[in-house]
């Protein structure tokens, strides 16, 4: 069965969208696009490089695919090789139009569709962006590992990774490190049910 890895850029507030450029994702007005790229370096790049590893395929939000889709192929460097030539699982409803590289639709129920390429066995499937496929993931109980790059920035409205649809649930640290620019990488895997408890209670 294969990995699902969810990687995400996230800012302090939790917003994931348009974090690579001022065009990258206008939707709803949104015009602070590009504001992780002040704080990026060789740290946060070789962080990345090791998450979503050489061999994998992509598991694709529509917008996030065609956001990916306009710019990767014009690249030319190994993250754009690794990108453009793996093979891409879309949630869309426009399949026919899917020409960046090999895809395909997940069909009609997302969910259905995930568990059956996840069954499937084969490479991991990396997660990018999606402030809607990323936390049905989650809900869903499909995510196998989480990995955040938090950067040092409050944006205040936006698109953002985690919604009212996920169900309360634990996440287990796996690590965690800083980059020299302030960026703070932690990778975590689910852990059950959230716990409660009260700071009042007398301890045993």
């Amino acid at each position: 069965m294969r990995t699902i890895r969810i990687i995400e850029h996230i800012s302090l507030d939790g917003v994931i969208q348009a974090p690579g450029g001022p065009e990258e994702d206008p939707a709803n007005g949104f015009n602070h696009g590009g504001w992780a790229f002040p704080h990026h370096d060789e740290d946060g790049g070789a962080a990345i490089g090791a998450a979503q590893g050489t061999g994998f395929d992509l598991l694709l939000g529509r917008k996030t695919y065609d956001i990916f889709g306009s710019y990767w192929p014009k690249q030319a460097d190994p993250m754009a090789d690794s990108l453009n030539r793996a093979r891409k699982f879309v949630a869309t409803h426009r399949s026919e139009s899917l020409d960046w590289g090999s895809a395909e639709g997940l069909g009609t129920d997302i969910a259905a569709g995930i568990r059956k390429v996840k069954q499937a066995g084969g490479p991991d499937l990396i997660v990018w962006g999606s402030s809607t496929l990323t936390p049905m993931l989650i809900s869903e109980g499909l995510a196998d590992e989480v990995v955040l790059l938090v950067f040092p920035v409050l944006i205040g409205r936006g698109k953002r990774i985690f919604s009212d649809v996920v169900q309360p649930s634990e996440l287990r640290l796996v690590s965690s490190k800083a980059t020299p620019a302030g960026v703070v990488i932690s990778t975590y895997q689910p852990a059950g049910p959230m716990r409660t408890g009260s700071f009042s209670e007398e301890p045993a």
